[in-house]
């Protein structure tokens, strides 16, 4: 996933697309039409939706409209990747098919702009919140996921609009220190992989930190979220990396 003939890498994550949030949509819709056809490639490293039930969802006109604008671009040339988020890890192969991208494992490393760089949604860094790790564990598993999946569309969104709720009234409650990723983390997937730059996304908190692993200087870009005031990325090319929007 190098940028090729001087084109741009591009990153974006956490849009969090819902039809009760139009304004969103319409910005990324813009930008998919727009700015993002400039580019190499487009990387989206989860939480596109603000929830995905399963890819028997895709007829659904808002979601139908999202993944035709998402072929667009793949046809148009841009090569696209998806890596899922905590609140739409359901995405499987038949909406990767048609929005014309490939599913990303958490973590990978790619090459980007000639920098071996590790990417990762950002969730499995929050190591601080012991509840919210054990229950991403659960929902991630193939039991569960096999048992959810089989039950009607109406009863999934249902579950699923339950457990927002939820999670939103513990975010209410939680230290936002635990929310955010933990340094020790951070280091040992640098030191895992052997790399020393990472891209992740799910804090909401746009900026580049420095990091000492070993001895060795290493660099983490955080992706800011799409409220209502944002829409952009990073931008990464040879001659160097910044953010937009």
């Amino acid at each position: 996933m190098s940028s090729s003939n001087g084109k741009s890498a591009l990153f974006i994550s956490d849009i969090h697309l819902s039809p009760h949030e139009p304004a969103t949509a319409e910005r990324l819709l813009a930008f998919l039409g727009g700015p993002a056809r400039t580019a190499a490639s487009l990387t989206i490293l989860g939480d596109l939706f603000d929830y995905w039930v399963g890819d028997d969802d895709l007829d659904d006109p808002f979601n139908a409209r999202i993944v035709a604008a998402l072929r667009a671009l793949a046809d148009a040339g841009v090569v696209l990747s998806f890596m899922a988020g905590n609140r739409d890890f359901l995405i499987g192969d038949d909406f990767a098919v048609a929005a014309g991208l490939e599913l990303l494992t958490d973590p990978c490393i790619r090459d980007i702009a000639g920098t071996p760089t590790l990417l990762t949604h950002g969730d499995l860094l929050c190591t601080d919140d012991a509840d919210y790790q054990h229950f991403r564990r659960q929902v991630r598993g193939p039991a569960w996921r096999s048992q959810f999946l089989a039950k009607p569309l109406g009863v999934r969104k249902a579950e699923i609009a339950a457990l927002r709720a939820r999670s939103e009234r513990e975010k209410k409650i939680k230290p936002l220190s635990i929310m955010d990723v933990n340094a020790g983390a951070v280091a040992a997937m640098l030191r895992q992989h052997r790399v020393r730059t990472l891209i992740h996304g799910h804090t909401h908190r746009q900026g580049q930190h420095s990091h000492m692993v070993d001895g060795q200087a290493c660099a983490r870009w955080v992706l800011g979220d799409w409220g209502i005031s944002r829409g952009g990325g990073l931008v990464c090319t040879s001659a160097g990396w910044h953010f937009v929007g």
